[in-house]
């Protein structure tokens, strides 16, 4: 993954190589396709902008074209809610098996939910692979409740995450109101999981169904502190009401929500109180406020999203409180106690409560895990993280299908555009009918073609069967050996640090500008460049193998002397920016083990790049120096500091 500060992934735009004429009297310059890669690429952007015209037009001149199924789905996909039944079915028949046929399956499925199709679409559905559209996973929910099935409870475990909602999950809603098979708790509990995201649109959808007026419930969203001054009212409408904005300001004022809830807790009852307090601790919380564990504390047992029940763990971590701990992780829904995380947890929260027995069943319950709590585990069981015996090597004969395999010879076209989306889907696509000895023969397919992203990825996916050196790979060791000694830094941590960056893509650039191994923004590597003299550097040499490294390696070094040589805290640093490193520990009650400071980080992307990016520092020592490493030890404590700002960028 990418800093979040530089906007996280690859551009997913084709680099074509495209003359650009100047034309008589035109406004812009006209670009000249000279290939017929060009011209592959202006029909994909075509179809992602639904320029009907200009992909039929685009696609006639690609008849030879060496990926023809790819030019047939981008020629149909703006017209999808007008293609004739009989077209998809063609095409589905045509590509049929592919992964280009499953998704245009998915986009087929949604237009037929909106249309309201069920029976094309429960005849679709079932053939759908993939299945990860939680829109399309609405709708079929939506075509059992219409036929009068109850779908109470798979729609309760599905509606969880806003964001993915559109007009299915919120039709699915109303239906479910409106059929009784929600209950007015089920409806408001929507309504203020809506509302901790923000989507406005959803709760437009979703007022119908218990005929409250959007008004008053969009007021709640966007002026919460004219619903705090009214107070909470009277009926169930008005209470929620009043809690939904209790929430929303507490996110730019949470002195204000507490001193409005505390004026109006005679008026709400004891279920409606505690529903308020954790409105009120929930972004308390994610501010990493010291009172946000007072709050939690109020909570009595009010139902929780599931971003409450996390945070509500984790404001407790951070005060050392593993009672709460123990309760909050006990309180989760399945879903959540099976992650390794709050396995881990609830572990340490057993042993500090002295249930040794009850702690070490859980810690070997994911011992056989590479992650950064699978390892944890292992040294609560006093042990240390080591490379796991290397699987007998692939053989020639077991890569040759490899490269004969459709699917993969696609991803490598997608790549060699810089198509990386497209090529991912084809790759992935193929894994899925592989066992891990071929995963491995996968995984030294893609080292071949220097696809590293690929080797990483697919060799991870083993459980029994492992070659670390495919899923951490040092490439350009020497100038990394160089950089590092120069310095005297940690090279496990910085390799630790590209694996999570940019995979080993070496013309990896986010979205604003970030480029290379160590994807480093064109402000900073300007900066450095100066810092160490650097005089002859010019923009362009960024994405140069040896200048990235360089800059790179001197950024990460000069961000971890500004965090006192903490790697959680430089990690941190180098994703979100020095000042909100600087700030999150400053706000620490209490000097704390490294891994409580990196599951309290604010920044959802921030907190598992941190964690990732240490367990990946942890085994690339462990490789390097051919012994057991403690990631434990790297994690160090994490004491708290006052705010200062940082001269960094």
């Amino acid at each position: 993954m990418f800093p979040m500060k530089w906007i996280a992934g690859i551009a997913l735009a084709a680099a074509s190589a495209v003359l650009v004429m100047p034309v008589a009297e035109a406004k812009k310059p006209v670009a000249v396709l000279v290939s017929d890669d060009d011209v592959f690429a202006a029909l994909r952007e075509a179809s992602r902008n639904g320029d009907t015209a200009r992909a039929q037009e685009l696609a006639s001149r690609l008849g030879n074209y060496a990926i023809p199924s790819y030019v047939d789905y981008f020629r149909l996909r703006p017209r999808i809610n007008s293609a004739s039944e009989q077209e998809i079915r063609d095409f589905l028949n045509r590509y049929e098996g592919s992964a280009i046929a499953d998704r245009l399956r998915n986009d087929w499925l949604l237009e037929l939910g909106r249309a309201r199709n069920w029976t094309l679409f429960d005849e679709q559905y079932p053939q759908f692979v993939v299945n990860d559209d939680t829109q399309v996973k609405c709708y079929a929910l939506l075509s059992k409740a219409e036929k009068g099935q109850n779908v109470a409870d798979e729609a309760r475990a599905l509606l969880v995450a806003p964001q993915n909602y559109g007009e299915a999950c919120a039709s699915l809603i109303s239906t479910l109101v409106q059929t009784n098979q929600f209950t007015a708790d089920d409806f408001w509990a929507q309504v203020r999981l809506v509302a901790e995201s923000g989507f406005g649109g959803t709760i437009r959808r979703i007022a119908p169904a218990m005929d409250i007026n959007e008004k008053i419930l969009m007021q709640a969203l966007e002026k919460p502190d004219a619903v705090l001054a009214r107070g909470p009212g009277s009926g169930r409408v008005s209470h929620e009401v009043f809690i939904v904005a209790l929430g929303r300001s507490a996110r730019n004022n949470p002195e204000r929500a507490v001193k409005a809830l505390v004026s109006a807790s005679e008026r709400l009852s004891e279920r409606e109180l505690a529903q308020s307090w954790a409105q009120i601790a929930l972004p308390t919380s994610v501010k990493l406020a010291p009172d946000a564990v007072v709050y939690w504390h109020r909570t009595a047992g009010a139902p929780l999203s599931l971003d409450g029940y996390q945070w509500k763990a984790r404001t407790a971590l951070r005060a050392g409180e593993w009672k709460l701990v123990k309760a909050t992780i006990d309180s989760m829904p399945a879903s959540l106690r099976k992650d390794p995380a709050w396995i881990y947890w609830l572990g340490r929260a057993q042993l500090a409560e002295g249930n040794k027995d009850e702690a070490q069943q859980l810690f070997r319950s994911i011992t056989d895990q590479t992650n950064f709590y699978g390892q944890l585990a292992l040294e609560e069981l006093d042990q240390k993280i080591a490379i796991p015996p290397r699987a007998q090597p692939v053989t020639a004969e077991e890569i040759a299908p490899m490269a004969n395999n459709e699917g993969f010879r696609r991803a490598l076209k997608f790549f060699d555009m810089n198509m990386r989306f497209e090529g991912y889907r084809e790759w992935n696509w193929e894994l899925r009918k592989m066992n891990e000895r071929q995963h491995l023969a996968a995984a030294e397919f893609a080292r071949q073609k220097n696809v590293l992203d690929r080797m990483v990825n697919t060799s991870d996916r083993t459980r029994s069967e492992f070659d670390f050196t495919q899923r951490f790979p040092s490439p350009f060791r020497d100038v990394m050996l160089s950089a590092t000694q120069r310095l005297g830094l940690d090279m496990a941590w910085v390799y630790g640090l590209i694996r999570q960056e940019s995979r080993f893509i070496l013309n990896a650039r986010s979205q604003v500008g970030a480029s290379g191994l160590m994807q480093i923004m064109p402000a900073t590597a300007r900066f450095v460049a100066r810092k160490i003299g650097m005089s002859d550097y010019a923009h362009g040499q960024v994405t140069d193998i040896n200048t990235n490294i360089v800059l790179g390696t001197n950024y990460l070094n000069m961000v971890l002397h500004d965090l006192d040589d903490s790697q959680p805290l430089a990690t941190a640093a180098y994703n979100a920016g020095p000042g909100r490193s600087r700030a999150w520990r400053s706000t620490l009650p209490r000097a704390v083990e490294g891994a409580i400071f990196a599951e309290s980080i604010p920044f959802n992307e921030t907190r598992e790049y941190v964690k990732k990016v240490l367990s990946n520092a942890t085994y690339y020592a462990a490789l390097f120096e051919s012994k057991p490493q403690s990631l434990k030890a790297r994690l160090g404590m994490v004491a708290p500091k006052g705010f200062t700002a940082s001269d960094l960028p």
